[in-house]
């Protein structure tokens, strides 16, 4: 079995994207299935299902999302196995756009949309950095010279990556998409031993163990704060 990680802003045009890739991939006679994690809620299960695609969801609750990922993604192949799956794709939003949930060796896509602004790029870390593929999309509601504009800047960030406009609404681009997902990937059983290829963001403060209140005195662990010393030497002090 293959294993793909998508991710991507929230509303990037994620599962549509999947979805119309799989059409093409079961004309070739591939099994695919997808596992989708969000944070809340998500109704994606039921496209996927309408679509005869199998599928499972996960749902971190007040867990950070792709830290509920590393820790379920071993069963998650487990269960693609069992479904005898050709190919599985687990679909993540990197909600913070800073996060990643890529692992080394496994294909790893980013879907980032036009309509996001150019220099969103920049604002994006490991998430966009660190994919072997990205994908543009929303392409067919800006101009070419924004197309154009926003593909460079995707390169600056990621220039080793392969970048490919896909219309999730038509499916423009997904077959060649689907060509690229099965390009030098590795049948796996399992991804014990295996390392992701970006650490995840570091926090174990008060917060993160359920305080609400606000102040120094209610902040211990992981903390970092921002410097105003001077603003503090600028200020005027009226007696």
């Amino acid at each position: 079995m293959n294993l793909i990680t998508v991710s991507g802003p929230p509303s990037s045009g994620k599962t549509s994207l999947i979805v119309k890739t799989i059409e093409n991939l079961k004309k070739q006679g591939i099994k695919v299935g997808v596992v989708k994690f969000d944070c809340l809620y998500t109704d994606d299960d039921k496209i996927y299902e309408s679509c005869g695609i199998p599928v499972k969801k996960g749902l971190s609750g007040a867990l950070c999302p792709d830290h509920f990922f590393v820790s379920n993604i071993e069963e998650v192949v487990k269960w693609g196995i069992r479904e005898k799956l050709d190919m599985l794709i687990t679909e993540s939003a990197g909600l913070c756009n800073r996060c990643s949930p890529y692992i080394k060796d496994i294909k790893a896509v980013c879907v980032i949309d036009n309509l996001s602004g150019i220099n969103t790029p920049r604002k994006i870390g490991p998430m966009l950095r660190m994919a072997d593929i990205v994908v543009i999309t929303k392409g067919d509601i800006v101009s070419q010279a924004e197309r154009e504009v926003f593909a460079s800047r995707v390169i600056s960030v990621n220039p080793r990556a392969d970048v490919i406009n896909v219309n999730g609404l038509n499916g423009q681009g997904a077959y060649e998409f689907g060509i690229l997902l099965q390009e030098n990937n590795k049948n796996m059983k399992s991804l014990k031993g295996k390392e992701l290829r970006f650490p995840m963001p570091s926090a174990l403060c008060s917060y993160c163990l359920g305080e609400t209140r606000i102040g120094e005195e209610h902040q211990m662990g992981n903390v970092r704060k921002m410097d105003f010393s001077d603003c503090c030497r600028n200020e005027k002090i009226y007696e």
